[in-house]
């Protein structure tokens, strides 16, 4: 008898613990920039939305809308997932950053987190990933792969963000090939296949024989692949689409980072922060390489991840020199977090300018 009561006993008490750790039921929203058919950036986010329902507290109670435009309209969209019970809202792309801010002081009781932005509120924060790190990797590769030593980078818009990775990944080209010259061509659009491959083609034409690109289509990678170039991809593993021009890619893993802060969100420990993680966290890397890029090549590629990784190197470590030759980081100093936020210079070796 005793020892049915004490069973009870320990059933009752794991029932409790269980609904305690269990926490509150989340019903997340997702704001998307492009269709989640694009093979990039979006489809990086909508994989991680999908690891995070794999909670059992998320299960499958979050949705999406996709190709929201940005600025103010969207507010009326991210306001519309509130109306419908969403309780933590993800606003991923940095054009929804006002809009999020203004819907967010109107719902209190609502989280919300925005990507790559710099505004924050009681019940916002940010997020974003430290991708000039793989981004400088790739450039190595990319200084290794050329031949003519000229690579086309086909960039979207003039933020500081994109700045950011190009300086990174021509940092990284020059690391190994100074002589390489790094082109940029701004489309000024995230997702646009036409216009991506317009750009793409457009480098091709003078001369470049590798490709990089900060765009969500393929459309770059299907230039490089149709014309026997070499190309180093974004967002997600996009080697399908380019077989045999495809060297590797800077990469996203937002599954461990969503399902990480809906926890928080779920037991009640979520404060608004600003999150910058990188690799030693796990939310970018360097994709696989193609069996065509060189082991040595590979070898030094590696060194170099470990190293930062480690802490013990630094992308944007000086010297650095700018465009006009102008030193802007001085050896043995390294560019802080708010410069690298605020970017809006290139580096020596871009051949482009950056519009107002």
């Amino acid at each position: 008898m005793r020892k049915t009561a004490l069973f009870l006993m320990l059933v009752l008490v794991f029932a409790v613990c269980g609904t305690a750790f269990a926490g509150k039921e989340i019903k997340a929203g997702f704001i998307y920039v492009g269709p989640v058919g694009d093979a990039g950036w979006t489809y990086a986010h909508d994989q991680g939305r999908q690891e995070m329902e794999k909670l059992p507290f998320v299960k499958e109670n979050s949705t999406y809308i996709e190709s929201v435009p940005e600025g103010a309209e969207s507010a009326r969209v991210i306001n519309g997932l509130v109306r419908k019970g969403a309780n933590l809202v993800f606003t991923t792309s940095f054009g929804y950053m006002d809009a999020t801010i203004d819907v967010a002081r109107r719902n209190k009781d609502v989280v919300f987190m925005h990507c790559s932005g710099f505004k924050t509120a009681e019940n916002v924060g940010t997020y974003f990933g430290r991708m000039y790190e793989p981004r400088y990797l790739s450039g190595i590769v990319a200084g290794k792969m050329t031949k003519k030593n000229v690579i086309g980078y086909v960039a979207a818009f003039p933020i500081p963000e994109v700045i950011r990775g190009i300086n990174a990944f021509t940092l990284g080209v020059r690391s190994v090939n100074p002589a390489a010259e790094v082109k940029v061509v701004w489309t000024q659009t995230w997702f646009d296949p036409g216009i991506e491959r317009d750009a793409a083609d457009s480098l091709l034409d003078v001369g470049a024989d590798v490709l990089a690109m900060h765009q969500d289509a393929p459309a770059t990678l299907q230039a490089a692949e149709a014309r026997g170039a070499y190309v180093i991809g974004y967002n997600s593993d996009m080697r399908e689409f380019a077989p045999n021009a495809f060297l590797t890619a800077p990469v996203w893993h937002w599954g461990a980072l969503y399902t990480k802060l809906a926890k928080q969100v779920s037991e009640g420990s979520w404060k608004s922060s600003q999150i910058w993680d990188g690799m030693k966290e796990g939310l970018v890397e360097l994709a696989d390489f193609n069996p065509k890029v060189p082991a040595e090549v590979q070898k030094i590629v590696a060194d170099k991840a470990a190293a930062i990784k480690a802490g013990t190197f630094h992308p944007f470590s000086g010297p650095i020199k700018d465009q006009s030759g102008h030193v802007v980081v001085e050896a043995g100093k390294t560019h802080s977090d708010g410069d690298l936020l605020g970017m809006s210079y290139f580096v020596e070796g871009v051949q482009g300018t950056i519009p107002k």
